[in-house]
This record gives structure tokens, C-alpha cells and sequence, in this order.
């Protein structure tokens, strides 16, 4: 890319959320050699930040979900030659782990309130589900193929897939240095599923925040530490306290894989052809 006189490379990494985003951001990306990582605490300064021209090489980081399109086009506006890398995950894993997310922060719907996959009327749309469209949108807006990645390849060969990650950014890493596990740990079903019925007690009309920035930092923390503890108790609670009905049902993660499943296949056949998206 060019500033002024000044020549530079981006790279966005873009997300999506839930798909192992956290670790890389503290694990990974920090240990690269030959890219200046911002850290996605400072996304938002980004711009500023590549601007300054300390460096030739940038990697910023920050995993979008329901605002991929708004930032994507952000990006894309200063920076069409940047280099994205995504990584995708199968939807009926991918949206479990966002709900297990939306419980574990005082979220009170059933799963099939959260995802609704016949009228369309939960928590989350549809449309924010679909993937095959937010990588056509990225073949539109920039023009270099991104880097489309899969969770499952991470589990899997976590070597093979830092590697693609360095090729495509033209960085090194030292394997001894890098930590392959998560980077925090999973809350258990029968936590979640007490949590879930306390919150339904705690907070009946749902949570809401403050215009106040001050009070409004309070009322999170505070709501923050109170579900934190609610878990660590339910912890040490007998399995019996939770209940017998799952957290998701198993028919209706079933059902999610159906309904995505040309689109999941869809997803497959773009990577294929993007080969390592160079």
C-alpha cells in the first residue's frame, strides 16, 4: 500500500468471534517476527496507529460477528490492498459456542429463542449466521484474496495452520515459544444451565446499561463479578441442581447444521479456490 511517499503492508485479521479469536490475539499473533501486531485492544486507534509510519508491516486484530460488514467496509475504505485472514467454524459448533457465550453473560432465552430458525424472530438473524456472503464481500472490497482458515485445522494440525497464517503475512515465529492450548477454559454445561436459571431470577426484564459512561462501567462490573460468582458456586452445586433438559438441545444443533449446510459446502469450495490466499 502506499502513503505518500511512504509504502506499507496491512493485514486484518477479522475474526469471526468463537473461533479461537482470544488465542491467537495473546498466544499467537504477539510471538510474530517481522510485523508490528496491534493488539485488539487498540483496534480502534488502528488507523492512527499505521499512520504514524514506525513501521512497514502492520497485523490489527479484532473479531467481528454481527459487525463484520460495517467494519470490513471500514477497513476497505483507507486500506482496499490490506491482507484479511478469517477463520471459520461449522455453524452448529460456531453458534453453540456464541450461545454458551450469551448465557455465561446473564443471558436468560432458550436456545431456540436465540437462533430461530423458522421465522427468523431470535435473538441473533439469520442472515448474521450465513458465511458465504461475508467472503464474497471480501473478494468485492479488497483486492487481495484473504486468508480463509478453519477452526477445525487449528484443533487439528495447530503447526500447519501458524504456518499459513506466517506465509500469508511473509513473518516467522519460533515454535518453542508458542503455547498450544486455550487460552481460558470453558464453563461447564451444568454451570451454565444453573446460571442460566439464576439470571432468569436475577435480571426477569433482561440488563441494561447507562448512558453515564462512569455508572455505566459500575453496573457492568458489578453484573460482571456477580455472574462470575454464580458460576464458581454452581461449580461445587450437585448435577441434580441443573436439571435433566440440556443446555441445546441435540435435535436442534441437527437441525442448524441442516439448514447451513449448503452454505457451510459453499465456504468449503471458496478456500479451495483461494488456494492459500496469496
Amino acid at each position: 500500500m502506499q502513503q505518500g511517499d511512504r509504502s506499507f503492508e496491512l493485514y486484518c485479521h477479522v475474526g469471526l468471534g468463537k473461533t479461537a479469536s482470544t488465542y491467537l490475539q495473546y498466544r499467537f499473533f504477539p510471538k510474530l517476527k517481522g510485523v508490528h501486531y496491534i493488539q485488539r485492544t487498540k483496534y480502534r486507534h488502528f488507523e492512527k496507529i499505521v499512520d504514524q509510519g514506525r513501521h512497514s508491516k502492520y497485523l490489527v486484530s479484532r473479531e467481528f460477528d454481527r459487525q463484520f460488514e460495517r467494519e470490513v467496509r471500514r477497513i476497505a475504505r483507507n486500506y482496499p490492498d490490506a491482507g484479511i485472514i478469517i477463520v471459520l467454524r461449522r455453524h452448529d459448533s460456531w453458534i453453540a459456542s456464541q450461545y454458551r457465550r450469551y448465557v455465561k453473560n446473564g443471558g436468560t432465552e432458550p436456545f431456540e429463542n436465540f437462533l430461530d430458525l423458522q421465522h427468523d424472530n431470535g435473538l441473533w438473524e439469520q442472515k448474521d449466521v450465513y458465511f458465504h456472503p461475508k467472503l464474497k464481500l471480501l473478494d468485492e472490497l479488497f483486492r487481495r484474496k484473504p486468508l480463509i482458515l478453519f477452526h477445525d485445522e487449528l484443533k487439528k494440525d495447530p503447526w500447519t495452520f501458524f504456518d499459513r497464517i506466517a506465509e500469508y503475512i511473509g513473518a516467522t515465529y519460533d515454535r518453542n515459544r508458542i503455547v498450544v492450548n486455550p487460552s481460558h477454559k470453558s464453563y461447564t454445561e451444568k454451570q451454565l444451565k444453573i446460571l442460566r436459571r439464576v439470571s432468569r431470577r436475577l435480571f426477569p426484564r433482561g440488563w441494561k446499561g447507562s448512558k453515564n459512561r462512569i455508572r455505566h462501567y459500575i453496573r457492568f462490573r458489578s453484573r460482571w463479578l456477580l455472574l462470575h460468582l454464580i458460576l464458581y458456586a454452581a461449580a461445587l452445586m450437585p448435577k441434580s441442581r441443573a436439571g435433566d433438559e440440556p443446555l441445546i438441545p441435540t435435535r436442534q444443533l441437527e437441525q442448524v447444521r441442516e439448514h447451513f449446510k449448503d452454505d457451510w459446502q459453499k465456504c468449503l469450495q471458496h478456500a479451495g479456490e483461494n488456494g492459500a490466499g496469496g
